[in-house]
């Protein structure tokens, strides 16, 4: 809280989370506080929600085939 509640209105803040918004005032804990955090952030705020496949998965999915290439007699 102290840290948005800083830079609020005065500075630009980059959240990267894979937690959806709507489950922030769950982990967050304190329902006064969630909100207070979350009105702040909301506000004049441009939010980019990805979807589709993890590149990780995808990745791993592509080493792991190269490998068994490899290893094919």
């Amino acid at each position: 809280m102290e840290i948005i509640e800083d830079r609020h209105g005065k500075r630009s803040t980059i959240i990267a989370s894979q937690l959806p918004v709507s489950a922030w005032h769950e982990v967050i804990g304190e329902q006064t506080i969630a909100d207070a955090i979350l009105d702040r952030m909301v506000h004049n705020s441009l939010r980019i929600e990805l979807k589709g496949e993890s590149l990780r998965k995808k990745r791993g999915e592509n080493k792991t085939e190269n490998k068994q290439e490899i290893n094919t007699p």
